[in-house]
C-alpha cells in the first residue's frame, strides 16, 4: 500500500531561481512542520524529469506535486518542454491509486486530464486554471494540504477534497480545476 506522503518536483526559469521563487522546496518545508512527510527534487531538464518521477515510483508516495510553468499543452522545465503525450509515458506506470496537483499556470486542462487519468489508475488531476502569483500559489497549497491531512492523515477522498478546495479557492481567490475518474464517464471536472 502507498505511503500518504507528497513527493515534491519544481523546475523554474533562470529568473524565477535568480528571485528565490521556489513554491515548490517552501511547500516541502511547510509540510515537514506539520509533521507531512515530503519529498523534494529541484530539476531543470526533461531527462532528469523522468528519472526523479522513478525515484517518485520507487518511494511508493502517494500524493506527487509538481511545481512548473505550463502551457495548455506542455510541462515547462528549466531548459526542456514536455508534451502531456510525454508525460503520460513517464507516468503511466506509477499512477496508479494515486492523486497528481500540479502548480502551473495554464496546464490543468482535459487533454491533461485526459493524458494522465484515462490510460492509468491515477485518482485525479488537480491545479490551478488560470494564471496564479507563486505567493498565492505556496499560501493556497500549503493550505489545502494543512487541511487535507487535518481531516485525515491516512488518505484523500474525493468529498473531502471537494469541500476542502471550496474552502482555500474561495480564500485565496484561486480558480482551480479538479479532474477525477468517474464511473458514468471516463473524466469528470469540477472547476473551483
Amino acid at each position: 500500500m502507498s505511503k500518504p506522503n507528497v513527493f515534491i518536483i519544481e523546475s523554474l526559469e533562470f529568473e524565477d531561481e535568480e528571485k528565490d521563487l521556489y513554491e515548490g522546496k517552501v511547500l516541502s518545508k511547510i509540510l515537514n512542520l506539520n509533521g507531512i512527510d515530503s519529498q523534494y527534487y529541484y530539476i531543470r531538464t526533461k531527462q532528469e524529469l523522468d528519472e526523479i518521477i522513478q525515484k517518485f515510483d520507487e518511494s511508493d508516495y502517494r500524493y506527487l506535486h509538481i511545481s512548473c510553468h505550463g502551457s495548455p499543452n506542455s510541462l515547462e522545465t528549466t531548459l526542456d518542454s514536455v508534451s502531456f503525450n510525454e508525460l503520460n509515458e513517464m507516468l503511466a506506470s506509477c499512477l496508479d491509486k494515486k492523486r497528481v496537483f500540479i502548480s502551473a499556470c495554464e496546464m490543468v486542462n482535459e487533454s491533461l486530464a485526459e493524458a494522465l487519468i484515462s490510460e492509468t489508475g491515477c485518482y485525479s488531476v488537480i491545479g490551478p486554471s488560470e494564471p496564479v502569483l507563486f505567493s498565492d500559489a505556496t499560501i493556497f497549497w500549503a493550505s489545502f494540504y494543512h487541511l487535507m491531512f487535518g481531516e485525515n492523515e491516512k488518505s484523500m477522498k474525493r468529498g473531502e477534497i471537494k469541500t476542502v478546495l471550496e474552502k482555500t479557492t474561495d480564500l485565496f481567490d484561486v480558480k482551480v480545476n479538479y479532474f477525477s475518474k468517474s464511473k458514468k464517464h471516463k473524466i469528470s471536472m469540477v472547476e473551483y
